[in-house]
């Protein structure tokens, strides 16, 4: 007990990073079957970051821009998001699902798209 005492923040970190490995290998294997029903792969990094490198495929949609351009973005096919590390766009699937978006997936980082779409 007094080991969870004094380390549990160090265990709660490893919780959450271990979601995110698990979370981000869930959707990757979902790919295959969320591109046959015409998945969107967003990129919400910013727009110096998409130009410096991004996965072929996606589009950019800035985090910051995203609640003024959701319209662009239809409710009908999975929305499948990326940025560097995988906490914007866990922001923007907080903001699709808010506005009502169902099929809304968070891969992680935007290399993990690499050789996938």
């Amino acid at each position: 007990m007094e080991i969870i005492k004094n380390y549990w923040p160090l265990i709660v970190l490893s919780l959450w990073f271990s979601y995110k490995w698990w979370n981000s290998k869930k959707v990757i294997a979902m790919l295959p079957e969320l591109k046959k029903k015409g998945a969107i792969f967003i990129d919400v990094r910013s727009q110096g970051e998409y130009a410096s490198g991004c996965a072929p495929g996606t589009i950019n949609i800035p985090l910051q821009e995203l609640q003024s351009r959701l319209d662009e973005v239809s409710k009908n096919v999975p929305i499948v998001l990326c940025c560097a590390s995988g906490t914007r766009s866990g922001m923007a699937k907080m903001v699709f699902k808010k506005n009502g978006y169902k099929d809304v997936y968070n891969i992680g980082t935007w290399t993990k798209f690499l050789n996938r779409i």
